[in-house]
């Protein structure tokens, strides 16, 4: 029995589109260039597939590589440290009990002890640096992220995407969470310490603003941003 005939369309029925948003790293122009960050070598920046990455010729440093899902990735990690940020800070991180004594300890409890110890600068840091900063800096990779999926950008979108880059370095939730543990060896000799829903919402917020961050290539981020932009 013959096989059934095959109709073809014509490509002018359905163009095909160069530049979509749901490619792996759609870009307005193909011929770019790049200087590398360490040895400042001007070179191509060809395109890459998902899982590659871009190394400069002459002194080996990574230039930029295209993760794998990187909308979706950097866009759920944001979501997930949003929720997680909400629970660390609804609930308390431990409980201490010593000489009869209960003591709850938040983020917002840390800063009005140190606040009512006679250090109010110190109490300030602590509150733009493991507060402030991670809940801008999450947000406003969602804000990003999340339209680029539909090949949209927000008003605003440049600017927030540029003081992303600034204030990434000053998210110090990781450096918080560090010292928090360094400090629970020394209180577990002299009180007893009970772990509560916080403790473990701040550890899911730092794997996962690390999993939002690390989603997507910068290059990748404005090249999108330029593309939707010109739409």
């Amino acid at each position: 029995m013959p096989p059934p005939p095959v109709f073809r369309l014509p490509s002018s029925v359905f163009p095909l589109k160069r530049h979509h948003h749901g490619l792996p790293w759609p870009r307005l122009h193909r011929e770019e260039k790049i200087a590398c960050g360490f040895c400042d070598a001007v070179q191509q920046a060809p395109p890459l597939r998902e899982g590659e990455a871009a190394y400069c010729v002459h002194c080996g440093e990574l230039l930029y590589q295209n993760r794998p899902r990187s909308l979706s990735r950097a866009t759920g990690f944001s979501i997930a440290a949003l929720i997680f940020m909400a629970l660390a800070h609804a609930f308390p991180f431990l409980t201490m009990s010593a000489a009869g004594s209960r003591t709850e300890l938040t983020l917002v409890a840390c800063a009005r002890a140190l606040s009512a110890d006679g250090e109010p600068l110190l109490a300030w840091l602590c509150v733009i640096f493991t507060i402030v900063a991670p809940v801008l800096l999450t947000a406003g990779l969602l804000y990003l992220c999340a339209p680029l999926m539909l090949g949209r950008a927000l008003p605003g979108a440049r600017w927030i995407a540029r003081t992303f880059q600034r204030s990434e370095p000053w998210s110090m939730l990781e450096v918080f969470l560090l010292g928090f543990i360094v400090s629970l060896l020394k209180l577990g000799s002299v009180a007893e310490i009970h772990f509560h829903v916080g403790l473990w919402a701040l550890v899911a917020v730092v794997l996962s603003l690390a999993g939002a961050t690390a989603g997507i290539d910068r290059r990748e981020l404005w090249d999108r941003l330029e593309l939707a932009f010109a739409r």
